[in-house]
Protein backbone atom coordinates (compact mmCIF):
# COMPACT_ATOMS: atom_id res chain seq x y z
CA UNK A 1 0.00 0.00 0.00
CA UNK A 2 2.76 2.84 0.93
CA UNK A 3 4.63 1.53 -2.13
CA UNK A 4 1.78 2.31 -4.36
CA UNK A 5 0.85 5.78 -2.80
CA UNK A 6 4.78 6.72 -3.22
CA UNK A 7 4.56 5.81 -6.95
CA UNK A 8 0.92 7.43 -7.13
CA UNK A 9 2.61 10.86 -5.61
CA UNK A 10 5.95 10.40 -7.87
CA UNK A 11 3.29 10.39 -10.78
CA UNK A 12 1.69 13.50 -10.14
CA UNK A 13 4.86 15.28 -9.14
CA UNK A 14 5.97 13.76 -12.88
CA UNK A 15 2.66 15.32 -14.26
CA UNK A 16 2.40 18.39 -13.20
CA UNK A 17 6.17 19.27 -14.13
CA UNK A 18 5.04 18.57 -17.47
CA UNK A 19 1.76 20.50 -17.91
CA UNK A 20 2.13 23.16 -20.03
CA UNK A 21 -0.49 25.37 -19.23
CA UNK A 22 0.13 26.07 -15.46
CA UNK A 23 -0.79 29.60 -14.05
CA UNK A 24 2.92 30.36 -13.82
CA UNK A 25 4.02 29.13 -17.41
CA UNK A 26 0.80 30.95 -18.85
CA UNK A 27 1.80 34.40 -17.49
CA UNK A 28 5.26 34.16 -18.38
CA UNK A 29 4.76 32.65 -22.03
CA UNK A 30 6.26 35.11 -24.52
CA UNK A 31 2.73 35.24 -26.15
CA UNK A 32 0.81 36.21 -23.16
CA UNK A 33 3.87 39.04 -21.96
CA UNK A 34 3.85 40.23 -26.16
CA UNK A 35 0.13 40.06 -25.99
CA UNK A 36 -0.20 42.79 -23.16
CA UNK A 37 2.59 44.73 -24.28
CA UNK A 38 0.83 45.75 -27.46
CA UNK A 39 -2.17 46.66 -25.24
CA UNK A 40 -0.40 48.74 -23.25
CA UNK A 41 1.18 50.48 -25.90
CA UNK A 42 -2.19 51.41 -27.69
CA UNK A 43 -3.22 53.19 -23.86
CA UNK A 44 -3.00 56.56 -23.83
CA UNK A 45 0.63 58.50 -23.43
CA UNK A 46 -0.05 59.11 -19.69
CA UNK A 47 -1.55 55.98 -18.60
CA UNK A 48 2.08 54.32 -17.36
CA UNK A 49 2.43 58.04 -15.64
CA UNK A 50 -0.75 57.95 -14.28
CA UNK A 51 -0.99 53.80 -12.89
CA UNK A 52 2.70 54.50 -11.77
CA UNK A 53 2.80 54.72 -7.75
CA UNK A 54 4.92 57.41 -6.18
CA UNK A 55 7.87 56.99 -5.13
CA UNK A 56 8.74 59.43 -1.69
CA UNK A 57 12.15 58.97 -0.10
CA UNK A 58 12.12 58.50 3.51
CA UNK A 59 14.57 61.26 4.14
CA UNK A 60 12.26 63.85 2.14
CA UNK A 61 10.39 66.33 4.03
CA UNK A 62 6.65 66.39 2.39
CA UNK A 63 4.37 67.97 4.49
CA UNK A 64 1.12 66.21 4.69
CA UNK A 65 -0.98 68.86 3.35
CA UNK A 66 1.40 69.12 -0.08
CA UNK A 67 -0.99 67.51 -3.26
CA UNK A 68 0.88 65.09 -5.03
CA UNK A 69 0.27 64.07 -8.35
CA UNK A 70 0.59 60.24 -9.73
CA UNK A 71 3.73 58.88 -10.65
CA UNK A 72 5.75 61.40 -8.61
CA UNK A 73 9.42 61.11 -7.71
CA UNK A 74 10.83 62.49 -4.63
CA UNK A 75 14.36 61.93 -4.00
CA UNK A 76 16.35 62.19 -1.06
CA UNK A 77 16.83 65.13 1.10
CA UNK A 78 13.73 67.12 -0.77
CA UNK A 79 11.49 69.25 0.81
CA UNK A 80 7.79 70.50 -0.08
CA UNK A 81 5.68 73.09 1.71
CA UNK A 82 2.32 72.48 2.59
CA UNK A 83 1.12 74.92 0.24
CA UNK A 84 3.21 73.01 -2.68
CA UNK A 85 1.00 71.15 -5.73
CA UNK A 86 3.12 68.78 -7.37
CA UNK A 87 1.78 67.27 -11.02
CA UNK A 88 1.89 64.20 -12.51
CA UNK A 89 5.08 62.39 -13.55
CA UNK A 90 7.41 65.30 -11.82
CA UNK A 91 10.35 64.24 -10.41
CA UNK A 92 12.52 66.22 -7.74
CA UNK A 93 16.07 65.02 -7.70
CA UNK A 94 18.12 64.87 -4.32
CA UNK A 95 18.23 67.91 -2.68
CA UNK A 96 15.94 70.14 -4.79
CA UNK A 97 13.36 72.18 -2.43
CA UNK A 98 9.67 73.05 -3.21
CA UNK A 99 8.52 75.80 -1.15
CA UNK A 100 5.36 78.41 -0.44
CA UNK A 101 2.72 78.51 -2.95
CA UNK A 102 3.84 76.45 -5.88
CA UNK A 103 2.37 74.51 -8.52
CA UNK A 104 4.23 72.17 -10.78
CA UNK A 105 2.61 70.95 -13.59
CA UNK A 106 3.10 67.60 -15.02
CA UNK A 107 6.33 66.19 -15.92
CA UNK A 108 8.16 68.62 -14.30
CA UNK A 109 12.00 67.84 -13.10
CA UNK A 110 13.95 69.54 -10.49
CA UNK A 111 17.44 69.01 -10.74
CA UNK A 112 19.60 68.74 -7.67
CA UNK A 113 19.44 71.79 -5.83
CA UNK A 114 17.16 73.50 -7.59
CA UNK A 115 14.91 75.87 -5.37
CA UNK A 116 11.31 76.65 -6.84
CA UNK A 117 8.91 78.91 -4.56
CA UNK A 118 8.98 81.07 -1.61
CA UNK A 119 7.08 81.21 1.52
CA UNK A 120 6.42 85.08 0.87
CA UNK A 121 3.12 85.76 0.16
CA UNK A 122 2.35 85.45 -3.37
CA UNK A 123 2.42 81.84 -5.79
CA UNK A 124 4.79 80.73 -8.72
CA UNK A 125 2.94 78.81 -10.90
CA UNK A 126 4.80 76.67 -13.38
CA UNK A 127 3.15 74.83 -16.53
CA UNK A 128 4.29 71.40 -17.83
CA UNK A 129 6.89 69.80 -19.03
CA UNK A 130 9.57 72.35 -17.50
CA UNK A 131 12.98 71.37 -16.72
CA UNK A 132 14.62 73.07 -13.89
CA UNK A 133 18.47 72.62 -13.68
CA UNK A 134 21.14 71.78 -11.06
CA UNK A 135 20.91 74.82 -8.51
CA UNK A 136 18.83 76.83 -9.96
CA UNK A 137 16.41 79.09 -7.98
CA UNK A 138 13.14 80.18 -9.13
CA UNK A 139 10.26 82.11 -7.99
CA UNK A 140 11.57 83.90 -4.70
CA UNK A 141 11.64 87.24 -3.59
CA UNK A 142 12.72 89.66 -5.92
CA UNK A 143 15.51 92.45 -5.37
CA UNK A 144 13.92 95.48 -6.30
CA UNK A 145 14.40 97.92 -3.13
CA UNK A 146 10.57 99.15 -3.24
CA UNK A 147 9.57 96.01 -2.57
CA UNK A 148 7.01 95.89 0.50
CA UNK A 149 7.30 92.32 2.67
CA UNK A 150 3.51 92.35 2.41
CA UNK A 151 2.97 92.56 -0.99
CA UNK A 152 2.23 89.67 -3.13
CA UNK A 153 4.27 88.66 -5.65
CA UNK A 154 3.53 86.53 -8.66
CA UNK A 155 5.62 84.14 -11.21
CA UNK A 156 4.08 82.44 -14.19
CA UNK A 157 6.12 80.67 -16.10
CA UNK A 158 4.57 78.32 -19.43
CA UNK A 159 5.19 74.94 -20.83
CA UNK A 160 7.92 73.05 -21.96
CA UNK A 161 10.76 75.37 -20.91
CA UNK A 162 14.83 74.53 -20.38
CA UNK A 163 15.87 76.49 -17.58
CA UNK A 164 19.44 75.31 -16.79
CA UNK A 165 22.12 75.50 -13.79
CA UNK A 166 22.13 77.94 -11.32
CA UNK A 167 19.26 80.73 -13.50
CA UNK A 168 17.99 82.97 -11.15
CA UNK A 169 14.29 83.96 -11.67
CA UNK A 170 12.09 86.52 -9.73
CA UNK A 171 8.82 86.89 -8.54
CA UNK A 172 7.29 90.37 -9.15
CA UNK A 173 7.79 93.40 -7.39
CA UNK A 174 3.71 94.36 -6.58
CA UNK A 175 0.69 92.25 -6.66
CA UNK A 176 -0.31 94.30 -9.93
CA UNK A 177 2.46 93.14 -11.45
CA UNK A 178 3.87 89.45 -13.12
CA UNK A 179 6.88 88.26 -13.81
CA UNK A 180 5.98 86.21 -16.92
CA UNK A 181 8.25 83.29 -18.74
CA UNK A 182 6.41 82.19 -21.99
CA UNK A 183 6.56 78.37 -23.56
CA UNK A 184 9.69 76.83 -24.97
CA UNK A 185 12.40 78.88 -24.19
CA UNK A 186 16.00 77.68 -23.53
CA UNK A 187 17.31 79.30 -20.09
CA UNK A 188 20.99 78.86 -20.56
CA UNK A 189 23.50 78.40 -17.49
CA UNK A 190 23.62 81.57 -14.93
CA UNK A 191 21.19 83.77 -16.51
CA UNK A 192 19.51 85.71 -14.44
CA UNK A 193 15.78 87.56 -15.19
CA UNK A 194 14.69 90.18 -12.45
CA UNK A 195 11.27 91.36 -11.26
CA UNK A 196 8.63 92.25 -13.76
CA UNK A 197 10.05 90.98 -16.53
CA UNK A 198 8.01 89.53 -19.41
CA UNK A 199 9.05 86.83 -21.67
CA UNK A 200 7.43 85.64 -24.62
CA UNK A 201 7.98 82.09 -26.26
CA UNK A 202 11.24 80.30 -28.47
CA UNK A 203 13.62 82.90 -26.88
CA UNK A 204 17.27 81.54 -26.31
CA UNK A 205 18.92 83.38 -23.28
CA UNK A 206 23.20 81.84 -23.96
CA UNK A 207 25.03 81.85 -20.83
CA UNK A 208 25.76 84.71 -17.97
CA UNK A 209 22.53 86.69 -19.61
CA UNK A 210 21.53 89.40 -17.43
CA UNK A 211 17.64 90.97 -17.85
CA UNK A 212 17.00 93.89 -15.24
CA UNK A 213 13.63 94.67 -14.21
CA UNK A 214 10.39 95.45 -16.13
CA UNK A 215 12.70 94.35 -19.06
CA UNK A 216 9.96 92.56 -21.96
CA UNK A 217 11.29 90.46 -24.63
CA UNK A 218 8.82 89.35 -27.63
CA UNK A 219 9.19 85.90 -29.55
CA UNK A 220 12.74 84.20 -31.41
CA UNK A 221 15.04 86.78 -29.59
CA UNK A 222 18.68 85.36 -29.30
CA UNK A 223 21.02 86.89 -26.67
CA UNK A 224 25.15 86.08 -26.98
CA UNK A 225 26.62 85.02 -23.65
CA UNK A 226 26.98 87.75 -20.93
CA UNK A 227 24.32 90.22 -22.35
CA UNK A 228 23.05 92.75 -19.95
CA UNK A 229 20.07 94.53 -20.52
CA UNK A 230 18.96 97.85 -18.60
CA UNK A 231 15.59 98.38 -17.21
CA UNK A 232 12.17 98.27 -19.05
CA UNK A 233 14.38 97.86 -22.37
CA UNK A 234 12.36 96.17 -25.05
CA UNK A 235 13.52 93.47 -27.54
CA UNK A 236 11.50 92.97 -30.46
CA UNK A 237 11.00 89.23 -31.96
CA UNK A 238 13.31 87.94 -33.99
CA UNK A 239 16.53 90.41 -32.65
CA UNK A 240 19.51 88.77 -31.98
CA UNK A 241 21.97 90.78 -29.06
CA UNK A 242 25.59 90.03 -29.54
CA UNK A 243 27.82 88.16 -26.94
CA UNK A 244 28.76 90.55 -23.93
CA UNK A 245 26.85 93.43 -25.43
CA UNK A 246 25.61 96.18 -22.79
CA UNK A 247 21.89 97.73 -23.72
CA UNK A 248 20.10 100.33 -22.35
CA UNK A 249 17.96 101.44 -24.80
CA UNK A 250 15.02 99.05 -27.24
CA UNK A 251 15.93 96.81 -29.78
CA UNK A 252 13.89 96.88 -33.11
CA UNK A 253 12.20 93.84 -34.51
CA UNK A 254 14.50 91.58 -37.12
CA UNK A 255 17.69 93.26 -36.44
CA UNK A 256 21.07 92.58 -34.75
CA UNK A 257 22.86 94.52 -32.01
CA UNK A 258 26.70 94.30 -30.64
CA UNK A 259 28.99 96.32 -28.64
CA UNK A 260 29.68 97.13 -24.95
CA UNK A 261 27.16 100.24 -25.46
CA UNK A 262 25.04 98.05 -28.12
CA UNK A 263 24.18 99.71 -31.58
CA UNK A 264 22.76 98.37 -34.51
CA UNK A 265 24.99 96.03 -37.07
CA UNK A 266 22.23 95.29 -39.83
CA UNK A 267 19.26 92.93 -40.41
CA UNK A 268 19.24 89.62 -38.53
CA UNK A 269 18.94 87.53 -42.09
CA UNK A 270 19.97 84.73 -40.92
CA UNK A 271 17.78 84.26 -38.01
CA UNK A 272 15.38 84.83 -39.77
CA UNK A 273 15.96 82.55 -42.53
CA UNK A 274 16.30 80.20 -40.07
CA UNK A 275 13.04 80.49 -38.92
CA UNK A 276 11.34 80.06 -41.82
CA UNK A 277 10.34 83.86 -41.81
CA UNK A 278 9.88 85.10 -45.01
CA UNK A 279 8.26 82.14 -46.02
CA UNK A 280 5.39 82.38 -44.29
CA UNK A 281 5.23 86.06 -45.03
CA UNK A 282 5.63 85.82 -48.54
CA UNK A 283 2.37 83.05 -48.83
CA UNK A 284 0.62 86.07 -46.73
CA UNK A 285 1.72 88.61 -49.64
CA UNK A 286 0.37 85.54 -52.27
CA UNK A 287 -2.57 84.99 -50.86
CA UNK A 288 -3.50 89.38 -50.84
CA UNK A 289 -3.02 89.37 -54.80
CA UNK A 290 -4.45 85.71 -55.82
CA UNK A 291 -1.21 83.81 -56.73
CA UNK A 292 -1.51 80.90 -54.84
CA UNK A 293 -1.54 78.43 -58.16
CA UNK A 294 1.82 79.92 -58.57
CA UNK A 295 4.38 77.34 -58.99
CA UNK A 296 7.19 77.25 -56.02
CA UNK A 297 9.77 78.94 -57.93
CA UNK A 298 8.02 81.78 -58.23
CA UNK A 299 6.99 81.69 -54.69
CA UNK A 300 10.72 81.79 -54.09
CA UNK A 301 11.45 84.70 -56.40
CA UNK A 302 8.17 86.93 -54.44
CA UNK A 303 10.37 85.52 -51.15
CA UNK A 304 13.39 87.45 -51.92
CA UNK A 305 11.98 90.69 -54.09
CA UNK A 306 9.43 91.46 -51.49
CA UNK A 307 10.60 90.41 -48.09
CA UNK A 308 14.27 90.12 -47.76
CA UNK A 309 14.71 93.33 -49.96
CA UNK A 310 12.17 95.61 -48.58
CA UNK A 311 13.02 94.95 -44.77
CA UNK A 312 17.20 95.47 -46.16
CA UNK A 313 16.50 98.54 -47.79
CA UNK A 314 14.11 100.26 -44.99
CA UNK A 315 16.43 99.33 -42.79
CA UNK A 316 18.95 101.79 -44.99
CA UNK A 317 16.54 104.18 -45.61
CA UNK A 318 15.58 104.63 -41.21
CA UNK A 319 18.99 103.93 -39.84
CA UNK A 320 22.17 104.37 -42.42
CA UNK A 321 21.02 107.29 -44.20
CA UNK A 322 23.94 110.37 -43.93
CA UNK A 323 21.93 112.63 -46.14
CA UNK A 324 21.91 115.89 -43.45
CA UNK A 325 18.24 116.96 -45.65
CA UNK A 326 17.01 113.35 -44.58
CA UNK A 327 14.74 114.87 -41.52
CA UNK A 328 13.47 113.31 -38.36
CA UNK A 329 13.04 109.56 -37.56
CA UNK A 330 9.44 109.53 -37.92
CA UNK A 331 10.05 111.35 -41.27
CA UNK A 332 12.44 108.80 -42.08
CA UNK A 333 9.65 106.11 -41.55
CA UNK A 334 6.67 107.70 -43.10
CA UNK A 335 9.24 108.25 -46.55
CA UNK A 336 10.11 104.20 -45.72
CA UNK A 337 6.33 103.67 -46.09
CA UNK A 338 5.88 105.22 -49.28
CA UNK A 339 9.03 103.90 -50.94
CA UNK A 340 7.99 99.89 -49.74
CA UNK A 341 4.48 100.57 -51.41
CA UNK A 342 5.92 102.49 -54.71
CA UNK A 343 8.46 99.42 -54.81
CA UNK A 344 5.60 96.79 -54.63
CA UNK A 345 3.44 98.39 -57.46
CA UNK A 346 6.36 98.81 -59.87
CA UNK A 347 7.89 95.03 -59.33
CA UNK A 348 4.06 93.90 -59.21
CA UNK A 349 3.32 95.82 -62.41
CA UNK A 350 6.33 94.44 -63.89
CA UNK A 351 5.85 90.82 -63.06
CA UNK A 352 2.17 90.89 -64.14
CA UNK A 353 2.93 92.34 -68.05
CA UNK A 354 6.49 90.26 -68.35
CA UNK A 355 5.18 86.81 -67.18
CA UNK A 356 1.35 86.56 -66.69
CA UNK A 357 0.51 89.15 -69.40
CA UNK A 358 -2.34 90.61 -67.11
CA UNK A 359 -2.69 93.94 -68.53
CA UNK A 360 -5.96 94.29 -68.50
CA UNK A 361 -6.30 93.68 -65.00
CA UNK A 362 -3.77 95.02 -63.68
CA UNK A 363 -5.01 98.76 -63.07
CA UNK A 364 -7.48 96.10 -60.62
CA UNK A 365 -5.15 94.23 -58.92
CA UNK A 366 -3.05 97.01 -58.19
CA UNK A 367 -6.14 99.17 -56.62
CA UNK A 368 -6.76 96.21 -54.48
CA UNK A 369 -3.35 95.43 -53.67
CA UNK A 370 -2.99 99.50 -52.20
CA UNK A 371 -5.74 98.82 -49.86
CA UNK A 372 -4.19 95.73 -48.45
CA UNK A 373 -0.90 96.48 -48.16
CA UNK A 374 -0.90 98.14 -44.75
CA UNK A 375 -1.55 94.30 -43.76
CA UNK A 376 1.91 93.06 -44.98
CA UNK A 377 3.09 91.96 -41.79
CA UNK A 378 7.42 92.20 -42.17
CA UNK A 379 8.17 95.89 -43.00
CA UNK A 380 4.78 97.11 -40.95
CA UNK A 381 5.87 95.12 -37.65
CA UNK A 382 9.89 96.57 -38.04
CA UNK A 383 8.60 100.01 -38.26
CA UNK A 384 5.72 99.69 -36.03
CA UNK A 385 8.19 98.36 -33.19
CA UNK A 386 10.61 101.83 -34.13
CA UNK A 387 7.39 103.93 -33.48
CA UNK A 388 6.68 102.36 -30.16
CA UNK A 389 10.07 102.26 -29.03
CA UNK A 390 10.12 105.99 -29.62
CA UNK A 391 7.51 106.92 -27.48
CA UNK A 392 7.32 108.99 -24.79
CA UNK A 393 7.42 106.40 -21.83
CA UNK A 394 10.01 104.16 -23.73
CA UNK A 395 13.82 104.69 -24.06
CA UNK A 396 14.52 105.36 -27.18
CA UNK A 397 16.02 102.36 -29.91
CA UNK A 398 19.73 101.81 -29.49
CA UNK A 399 22.19 103.84 -31.49
CA UNK A 400 23.17 103.33 -34.85
CA UNK A 401 26.59 101.97 -35.96
CA UNK A 402 28.00 103.93 -39.06
CA UNK A 403 30.44 102.22 -40.54
CA UNK A 404 34.18 104.23 -41.48
CA UNK A 405 33.46 103.95 -45.01
CA UNK A 406 36.70 106.35 -45.89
Amino acid sequence: MLESKATMAGWLLKARSRCRFSLSSALHHPRFIFFFSHVAEREHVHTSTLTKPSFIDPTAAVHPDALIGQGVSIGPFCSVSSSAKLGNGCRLYPGSHVSGRTELGDNCTLMTGAVVGDDYPGCTVIGSNNSIGYHAVIGVKCQDMKHKPEDECFLEIGDNNDIREHTSIHRSSKSTFRTVIGNGNLIMGSCHIAHDCKIGDNNIFANNTLLAGHVEVEDYVHTGGGTAVHQFCHLGSYSFLGGGSVLTQDVPKYVMVAGERAELRGLNLVGLTRCGFSTAEVYHFLNLVGLNCIFITTKQIFWVMFQIRNLRTAYRKIFMSFDANAGSLEERIAEVVLFVFAYFFRELVRYLVSSLGWISHGKLILQELHEELGHVPAVRAMLQSIRNSIAENRRGICRIRHWNVS
